[in-house]
């Protein structure tokens, strides 16, 4: 209840909003939506991820209340623009203005374009273990289940309009309704003025594409509602308690709340997240292709490094592209080895608590991530068989088989370094006061034992270091020993890195950048 962990803040909102639980006990319902436009992405992952924070919270601070996340896919949704990345575009372009649901797949493997997307969103929430019922606009509309929702639309109709008229462009005006009809000649979504002619039977009129007037039914699927109104059509008719949204939709939860309230609903809690940035500091965009896939994560760092970050400071805007991953993931490595020693408050705060739902794992790793990356930028490391007999050397009793956590990160640190560290390392030569210097830690190396502990070895590192630049001009000797020996401005902690890679074979290196001396 003290906890300033923003999950707790947001967990709180809701014991606002139900003191006493939700009526005859019903579950809190946390809600999150998803465009079946386009395939699902690291956004999505970021708004479940960050929902289910909450949700773990709220169930913490309540003891066990009972609650339900609900993935929502918008596939009534009418194709607006083909997207880049799918085969089969003239197909799509035929069939744009139709709803998701009446497309073709042109991957061909299920019936329809959403039912193709929708599958994807599922297999891809169950694969990170997400507890969610998956609900299709469709489903709602065509079954009925909307149609007491949609009623109270028409008879709310002048009132939406009052919120949503003053916020559009002249031109839209001019066509903009609540309710969109679905033509019967054609099947497309129309965004076309509607006329109630009963509400309460759900009777409506319009043009259709060829200028007959049409009149028909806006019940079971005949019409679906425009977005904001759908929006809090949906909090109304799910009975939605809690949904978060990025920052550019903070107007649209405004008029969507309004809304809501016209239809006698109440609109959910929730916050607006920040938007990410790439590496230039420009809002990701999927049309940009500017953004940081899934998949490319994955591929460089573990999943829960990825549900590490974007916990982080959820109203801040942050990076996200290639470069934080190894960050990441020891931040990650870091706080989890710290939790079991913090006292409660402190564990409640850690990111760690919230990623693992309370259980978090008690290993911890015998190296860092951006160690293992140094090691494995090396020539001729960039293979984790042979990554291996370093680590087993450095920890001995670990292997692929008992560690396999310690194993995967090998993996993604090869990958990396193959992919982005390795093409643009240079060593440069040293300087005469650099060289002098190498030289002595040469020699101090040479008095040391094959097995000599990372301490060890760090101390006299530090020694000759001392001798050579002084205790204030410490840096200095450290950034000559990267960019002379690893090809980097920046690197690991170097008594650990030597114990890692041997004595012996950090003498080569030195002895290497020794005949480039300048």
């Amino acid at each position: 209840m003290a906890s300033k962990a923003w999950p707790y803040e947001e967990a709180r909102k809701l014991l606002k909003r139900w003191p006493e639980g939700k009526p005859a006990g019903g579950p809190v319902i946390f809600e999150t939506g998803y465009g079946p436009s386009g395939l699902p992405h690291i956004g999505t992952f970021n708004e479940v991820a960050r929902t289910s924070f909450v949700r773990h919270a709220y169930e913490e601070l309540t003891g066990g209340t009972a609650t339900r996340l609900i993935a929502f896919s918008d596939d009534m949704d009418g194709l607006r623009k083909v997207p880049d990345n799918v085969p089969n575009q003239a197909m799509l372009e035929e069939n744009l203005g139709k709803p998701l649901t009446q497309i073709p797949d042109p991957f061909g493997e299920y019936p329809s374009f959403a039912q193709h997307n929708n599958a994807m969103l599922c297999r891809f929430l169950d694969r990170y273990g997400f507890d969610y019922e998956f609900l299709s606009a469709t489903d709602c509309y065509t079954s009925g289940r909307f149609d007491d929702v949609i009623r109270k639309v028409l008879h709310g109709f002048d009132a939406i309009m009052g919120v949503m008229l003053p916020t559009l462009r002249e031109d839209r005006r001019k066509t903009y309704s609540p309710v969109l009809p679905i033509s019967p000649t054609s099947g497309r979504v129309l965004q076309v003025p509607v006329e109630v002619i009963d509400a309460e039977a759900g009777l409506i009129a319009f043009d259709d594409e060829d200028g007959s007037r049409v009149q028909q039914s806006a019940f079971g699927g005949s019409a679906k509602l425009q977005w904001k109104v759908d929006w809090a059509a949906r909090w109304v008719a799910l009975g939605v308690d809690y949904e978060m949204a990025g920052k550019d939709l903070i107007d649209s939860v405004i008029q969507s709340g309004k809304i809501a309230r016209i239809l006698g609903g109440r609109p959910p809690e929730g916050f607006n997240y920040e938007m990410f940035l790439d590496e230039k500091g420009e809002k990701i965009s999927k049309s940009k292709g500017n953004g940081l896939s899934l998949e490319e994560w994955l591929r460089y760092g573990s999943e829960p490094s990825l549900a590490f970050y974007i916990y982080r400071e959820p109203k801040r805007a942050k990076s996200l592209h290639i470069g934080v991953i190894p960050r990441a993931v020891d931040e990650y490595l870091q706080f989890r080895g710290n939790y079991p020693k913090q006292a409660v408050e402190q564990k409640l705060g850690n990111p760690v608590h919230h990623i693992h739902r309370g259980t978090v794992p008690e290993q911890s790793l015998p190296l860092t991530y951006g160690l293992l990356l140094n090691l494995v930028s090396l020539p001729g490391l960039q293979d984790k068989e042979v990554a291996w007999r370093f680590v087993q050397r450095y920890a001995p009793g670990t292997s692929p088989e008992s560690d396999p956590e310690l194993d995967e990160l090998i993996g993604l640190a090869v990958n990396y370094a193959r992919d982005f560290v390795v093409p643009g390392l240079q060593r440069r030569a040293p300087s005469e006061e650099e060289a002098a210097a190498l030289r002595e830690l040469d020699s101090e190396l040479a008095k040391l034992p094959p097995d000599a502990s990372a301490e060890d070895i760090q101390t006299q590192v530090f020694e000759v270091g001392k001798k050579h630049y002084g205790k204030e001009n410490l840096r200095a000797w450290f950034q000559a020993l990267y960019e002379t020996l690893l090809g980097s401005s920046q690197g690991p902690r170097m008594g650990s890195f030597i114990a890692l890679y041997g004595i012996d074979n950090c003498r080569k290196l030195i002895a290497e950048a020794l005949q480039t001396e300048t």
